[in-house]
């Protein structure tokens, strides 16, 4: 005898009546067939039935959220190059990057290095929309300027300073109308009249929103945080690189030649030690925010015990990208100038220091040491890379524009740029 067919579990009749409510018209509506160009691919999540957008409108916001964060990153990078020019600004920068390099490490995710991407992006907007509207101001500007020089009280130059004030007018209005807008190309574009008459209204109201919003925005930054980030780490490398550059400053220098090439070469293993250990210090110190991170040695080689490859690979990308920098030091920079050759530091030590991160994390999730003969592999290995930096470092002093004291400039563990220069 055949058993009765046991009814269906509850949770599947309430997902096949929720289904069945969606698919099905309305008693009293009169089904419609869609026309083709209307229907939409349907996902069933959870028991409900989610529209997808179709592949086409996918692919174009992949595209779109691809090209806005490679903007965003670009924009983030000049502005670290600008604030990496500047005096006190520079730590700033050096901050920002040990964040960057300390959130790696805490998380092993490179992603994670990238912080403030969209904040970026959204500033770069205002700032590139509210400068390329200016370029007619100048433009005005200069003519009137050129017209008052030939003749000051022609008709012509009352007319061109006319022009230039109604000129100066609507431009810097339509600017600020464009940031209270939200500061998109679009907005830069096309002034929307009809959107503002509609908003004269409850203009205050508005004001007062986004000004709520500017103050949200400039908190989100944590210039504080990322200056004392930075203010401290370049304390506790500048306290690991003090004596073996005195070394090397002092080599040279000293009347008794024998006495000079053995202080040199004290002061060269000295430093050579100090590169082996320095970036992954500064690295530790970020993701644990301890100033006693700087001097806890043992535990770095311990570290680099467990992921001896991961961390020869950080130091060795970490002083290749360092090397090409010291050739900005030969001739001065102007001073309007040196935001550019900060962009280039920054874009060389911003993926070494995310590098380093990611040494660190490797290590931090391993308990074990590897083979014996993999991390000592991989400690002499180091021995070289740390010898070659050492060598041209020291000889950059005789090419440098600020000489021996150019040695203190070492932009792979304290300010992106020459920090006597800034």
């Amino acid at each position: 005898m055949t058993a009765p067919l046991s009814p269906p579990p509850a949770s599947n009749a309430r997902r096949a009546d929720r289904v069945a409510a969606v698919l099905e018209p309305a008693a009293d509506v009169e089904a419609k067939p869609a026309p083709e160009a209307a229907v939409i691919d349907e996902e069933i999540m959870d028991g409900e039935i989610v529209p997808s957008a179709p592949l086409l409108m996918r692919c174009w916001r992949g595209l779109s959220n691809a090209i806005h964060w490679v903007f965003g990153l670009a924009c983030l990078l000049v502005g670290l190059a600008v604030m990496a020019s500047l005096p006190l600004l520079q730590f700033l920068t050096l901050g920002y990057l040990l964040e960057a390099s300390g959130r790696v490490a805490r998380s092993g995710r490179l992603r994670d290095g990238f912080i403030g991407i969209h904040g970026a992006g959204r500033l770069g907007g205002y700032v590139i929309g509210a400068w390329l509207w200016l370029l007619p101001l100048r433009l005005a500007s200069a003519m009137w300027y050129n017209a008052w020089l030939i003749d000051p009280e022609s008709d012509v130059t009352r007319m061109w300073r006319i022009g230039l004030t109604v000129l100066t007018v609507l431009i810097l209005g339509h600017i600020c109308w464009a940031w209270l807008r939200g500061g998109k190309l679009r907005h830069f574009l096309w002034p929307a009249p009809l959107r503002l008459m509609k908003t004269l209204p409850r203009f205050p109201s508005l004001l007062a929103e986004k000004s709520d919003e500017l103050w949200e925005f400039v908190a989100g930054l944590r210039i504080p945080y990322f200056f004392w980030k930075g203010l401290r780490g370049f304390a506790g490398a500048l306290i690991w690189i003090t004596i073996p550059t005195l070394l090397l400053i002092a080599a040279p220098r000293i009347p008794n030649a024998g006495i000079g090439v053995l202080v040199g070469l004290f002061g060269g293993v000295q430093m050579a030690g100090v590169l082996l250990v320095l970036p992954f210090l500064q690295a530790r110190f970020a993701a644990e925010d301890r100033f006693a991170a700087f001097f806890e040695v043992g535990a770095i080689g311990s570290m680099f015990c467990r992921a001896p490859l991961a961390f020869w690979f950080a130091l060795f990308i970490t002083l290749l990208f360092a090397l090409p920098l010291y050739l900005f030091k030969i001739e001065i920079i102007p001073r309007e100038a040196l935001w550019l050759p900060g962009l280039v530091f920054v874009t060389f030590i911003y993926p070494a220091r995310l590098l380093t991160g990611w040494a660190l994390s490797r290590a931090r999730k391993r308990e074990k040491r590897r083979f014996f003969l993999v991390w000592l592999s991989a400690a002499t290995a180091a021995i070289p890379v740390v010898a070659i930096f050492t060598f041209v470092l020291n000889f950059t002093q005789y090419v440098s524009w600020y000489g021996a004291w150019s040695l203190f400039e070492q932009h792979a563990f304290l300010t992106p740029v020459p920090f006597l220069g800034g």
